[in-house]
């Protein structure tokens, strides 16, 4: 049985997970039979009825004959409700019964998640209400994490890992009914699951399709899925909202000083923050923990625990000692930004809300071929998400005014996003007969260009426009196309150990630390003991094998002295073994490793060039201003940067390659290896050479083109001539001999 103390190992939020009810559980008295666990045929727990009373004590029980009879009907079934009404873990238990009832025929549940954090701790929370093992009946599937069997009764699992499933079971017939839980995030994996499952149930007609959505969505999916049946889930806590008379000028330093003041009116209840972004949710927990010891005793602990979305486990851990006191009054403060609100689901506590009506969004421009960061007001739908967060005792306080206008909805992501990885996928997808997909909201028709050309010069499409072979081992790889043509070209140059290390490495999140005030120069002086004379890249092969190789007996212990991300290497080094699978699977040749000899690294560069060819920039002027050759945009090399630390010695490097430009942060570019114009010459495809704009770097490029041509001309022809001459010499020689046999 799911033990809900094995919930998380995050102390301050175990009690998130747990909802016990006064009261105990040996006074419950079941009558002498035992009723029997339909799913796994064993006697229900006392627990278990403990939990079920609690259950049916959630809003959106209030509606499950409704929901079961309209499940039993149609194909489509669109469920809508505010926040923390027990959508989530309810409905797919529904599924489950219903998938029971006619003895599994049609397949298993499965219920999709925007965050992997949420798919994980939905699942612990479900095994635990159904009495149920975690990992046999209920299970999860996450990135590089699996803790499920193929007899599974109930599968959470991220969006983008039930995509990449179709493309071994592109009808998904391992499934009978298929949950899209919060399909207002609108993510692009989401959108498009939502486009595919309509044509999937042509198809199946048994298969059901839940989606679970927002309020403000409701009518698009009706009228999107032809007047499929709505359930409404009411929540009856009204929440009081007060908002500022001001747009505050500096929204972050407002939002701290709340945070205090709240604590000061020892008011009790947790606190939770919706920031812009995740580096002022850094400085917000630095700012609490540091401020929070001078505060006086009688206030009680204040705690800051960090919620990122996409970033596993919590940031924040109080102190042993602090846990074996006399358990003083604790209030954590959660700090998070848009998209951690699914974050929030299993905290009883919260009693107040800090919204600064901000978020920094990431917008792909396809024109630069690079993400800018915007910072915009949220919208209504959020704040009211935001909102029914805290209970009826609760306030949210609106650092903004209520005069003040909001967008009505998020744009989605496909509006907003590199579409070049949705298109290889839905380009494997035509192979299956499923490529036409009927998009709720139809992607930028520039970026969708934009990304078949890219796809065209990575030679993953053939002249009709269908994937090449090259682009269907390409689309094996849960990696962006360029990443995936480097790794397979990476065979072909016989290193594909380093490049695993390095597709892994920029893969996972930045290993490298910002060190905190006043150790600076130490962190830096740690850094360069990993830098490599040739580039970025080979300076990441340079941590990953140091930190495999270290003697150290605690390797949290090690990244910290060095200032690296434990973390992170961990993902990284997960990452790496996976990929390794995948090219075992397919049967790609592998390498054996030889870093650091003279025609390994040009084969890295070689392997680089074959997929990061579009990202090339040249020093105009010998100062670090790089001229990017796609775009004409000017940028400096991120001062995180071996090259940075090195250039007074060395010089900067003329040519480089590099790995991600960011507009917004700096003008910079970051991760790059040095080249020279004649490998990339080399390994460019011609014609995307061709369609370079025009600039004083292609004519230089041009210049060298036109000089091996010429060099290679004069080859030819002195091959040529002396080829001719051969033959004369020949012909001579024959006649002679033929001469020789007429006087004879």
């Amino acid at each position: 049985m799911a033990e809900n103390s094995a919930v998380s190992e995050e102390p301050y939020l175990s009690d998130g997970f747990d909802s016990e009810i006064d009261g105990e559980d040996g006074d419950l008295d079941f009558g002498e039979e035992l009723e029997l666990n339909q799913f796994d045929g064993l006697p229900y727990s006392s627990r278990y009825y403990t939990l079920l009373k609690e259950r049916k004590s959630l809003a959106v029980w209030e509606v499950k004959c409704q929901f079961m009879d309209s499940l039993a009907k149609s194909q489509f079934v669109i469920v809508s409700g505010a926040a923390k009404t027990g959508k989530s873990s309810q409905i797919p238990q529904w599924c489950a019964e219903h998938c029971l009832s006619v003895q599994y025929q049609h397949g298993m549940v499965v219920c999709t998640q925007v965050h992997k954090q949420k798919a994980v701790g939905l699942t612990l929370r479900v095994a635990d209400e159904m009495d149920v093992n975690i990992g046999h009946e209920v299970g999860y599937v996450v990135p590089l994490e699996s803790c499920c069997t193929s007899d599974t009764v109930l599968r959470y699992c991220t969006d983008d890992l039930l995509l990449r499933e179709m493309m071994s079971d592109p009808l998904l017939e391992h499934y009978g009914v298929i949950v899209i839980d919060h399909a207002h995030e609108r993510t692009v994996s989401t959108d498009v699951l939502l486009g595919l499952l309509k044509d999937i149930v042509l198809q199946r007609p048994e298969l059901r399709v839940v989606v679970i959505t927002a309020p403000h969505m409701c009518s698009k999916l009706q009228a999107y899925y032809g007047n499929a049946p709505l359930i409404r889930v009411d929540n009856k806590c009204q929440t009081e909202v007060v908002y500022s008379n001001s747009n505050h000028k500096d929204h972050f330093y407002a939002a701290v000083r709340l945070v205090f003041e709240m604590h000061h009116t020892k008011e009790d209840g947790d606190i939770v923050v919706f920031l812009a972004s995740s580096q002022e949710i850094d400085s917000a927990h630095d700012i609490i923990r540091q401020e929070a010891v001078n505060l006086s005793p009688d206030l009680g602990i204040l705690v800051p625990v960090s919620l990122i979305p996409g970033k596993g486990g919590f940031v924040s851990r109080h102190s042993e000692e602090q846990e074996r006191s006399s358990k003083p009054c604790v209030r954590r403060v959660f700090l998070t930004t848009s998209k951690g609100e699914d974050l929030l689901w299993a905290i009883d506590n919260v009693n107040f809300i800090i919204d600064v009506g901000v978020e920094k969004r990431n917008v792909y421009n396809p024109r630069i071929r690079a993400n800018s960061v915007v910072v915009r007001p949220i919208s209504k739908s959020q704040a009211e998400i935001r909102q029914q967060l805290v209970g009826t005792t609760g306030k949210c306080f609106c650092l903004y005014p209520e005069e003040m206008q909001l967008p009505d909805q998020t744009p989605p992501e496909i509006l907003e996003s590199n579409f070049t990885t949705m298109v290889l996928f839905l380009k494997r997808m035509d192979i299956a007969g499923l490529g036409h997909c009927e998009f709720l909201d139809r992607p930028d028709p520039e970026g969708l260009m934009q990304s078949l050309e890219e796809l065209d010069y990575l030679a993953a499409l053939d002249d009709d426009g269908n994937l090449s072979e090259i682009g269907i081992i390409m689309s094996e790889f849960p990696l962006d196309p360029q990443m995936a043509k480097t790794l397979l070209a990476s065979c072909e140059f016989d290193c594909v150990n380093e490049m695993l290390t390095i597709a892994a490495m920029l893969t996972a999140p930045n290993c490298f630390l910002e060190p905190p005030p006043g150790s600076e120069q130490l962190a830096v002086t740690c850094h360069m003991k990993f830098q490599h004379s040739e580039g970025d890249h080979f300076t990441l092969i340079n941590v990953y094998n140091a930190y495999n190789q270290s003697r150290y007996f605690n390797l949290e212990k090690w990244c910290q002295d060095y200032f690296l991300s434990h973390t992170a290497l961990q993902t990284a080094d997960a990452i790496r073994s996976e990929l390794r699978d995948i090219i075992k699977r397919i049967e790609l040749p592998i390498s054996k490793p030889s870093f650091g000899t003279k025609s390994n690294t040009l084969n890295i560069k070689r392997a680089l060039l074959s997929g990061y060819f579009m990202q090339i920039a040249r020093d105009v002027d010998g100062s670090g201003n790089y001229f990017m050759l796609t775009n004409k945009h000017v940028a400096q090399l991120h001062p995180f940067s071996g090259y940075g630390s090195k250039a007074e010695k060395l010089g900067l490097p003329e040519w480089v390659l590099f790995h991600e430009y960011t507009p917004s942060e700096n003008n910079c570019v970051r991760t790059a290896t040095e080249i020279s114009p004649e490998m990339f010459i080399q390994m460019a495809p011609q014609y995307f050479f061709y369609n370079l704009p025009h600039s004083e770097s292609k004519e230089m490029l041009q210049h060298i083109i036109d000089h091996i041509s010429s060099a290679q001309c004069k080859k030819e022809t002195r091959q040529s001539i002396q080829a001719l001459t051969n033959e004369t010499a020949e012909e001579c020689q024959t006649l002679q001999a033929s001469e020789r046999c007429v006087i004879q």
